[in-house]
């Protein structure tokens, strides 16, 4: 059985993600920061018919979290398939590039690049002994400085989100660089837009959870022949799926 770390799995799109993998047989590390809620997460998903979701702690903040979540999975399976670095936050709103504090910065940073450098760098070893490893960074069609420096884009003129987007931008050049570094390691390495989802992240509006699960699935279920060092949002692009970084 195939397994998966998922960061920030105890609600919304990694919730739906977790549960979406379960149904197609992965053996599911439900990440959360607060183990109690994450707890919480699989006995409701338990009661459902889930059988193969076990909560784990994952702090992507404190690197003890991660170590020992790491020491866990490879005691219980000796390797690791699938690493989805979902774990997020957008930060202070409203968020001016002019005005907005380096404090504000550090804090999402912390999270959305740091975070998954900590967590990625803590599980390579253990994904390498996989034979077809995956990892997805979860973006933002938002981090795409051609997007959104594009006036013809449909989204050009909603709120700027200086922080958060620069914090994408910069887990998509640590994805870019990661995935040049390791293309003779067989690791398929994508960063995925989910799209503008319902969930608490975005106040309930945009389109449905279990779409972004979808997207997110398909890509962490890539074949060995499939691509790496891509940037894909298909809520952007539904023809082929990539964009431009």
């Amino acid at each position: 059985m195939k397994s998966v770390l998922i960061t920030g799995a105890n609600k919304g799109i990694g919730l739906e993600t977790a549960k979406q993998l379960s149904d197609k047989g992965l053996l599911v590390y439900l990440g959360s920061r607060d183990i109690e809620k994450g707890n919480a997460a699989v006995k409701e998903l338990q009661e459902k018919g889930f059988e193969n979701i076990r909560a784990i702690q994952v702090d992507v903040t404190k690197e003890e979290t991660v170590m020992k979540a790491r020491d866990i999975i490879e005691k219980e399976q000796g390797r690791l398939d699938v690493l989805i670095n979902n774990a997020g936050i957008s930060g202070v709103v409203t968020q001016n590039a002019a005005e907005t504090s380096v404090k504000h910065y550090n804090e999402v940073f912390n999270v959305n690049l740091y975070g998954v450098v900590r967590v990625t760098q803590a599980f390579i070893g253990l994904l390498k002994q996989s034979e077809e490893p995956v990892i997805v960074n979860v973006s933002t069609s938002v981090g795409s400085l051609s997007l959104q420096s594009n006036p013809e884009w449909p989204a050009y003129d909603y709120g700027k989100y200086a922080v958060y987007a620069s914090s994408k931008a910069a887990m998509n050049m640590y994805t870019v660089h990661l995935a040049y570094e390791l293309r003779n390691a067989a690791i398929r390495i994508n960063a995925v837009c989910p799209g503008y989802t319902k969930t608490d992240f975005t106040g309930y509006n945009g389109g449905e959870v279990e779409e972004a699960g979808k997207r997110i699935v398909r890509y962490a279920l890539i074949r060995p022949d499939g691509p790496t060092g891509k940037f894909f949002s298909e809520e952007s692009n539904p023809e082929t799926g990539e964009i431009p970084w």
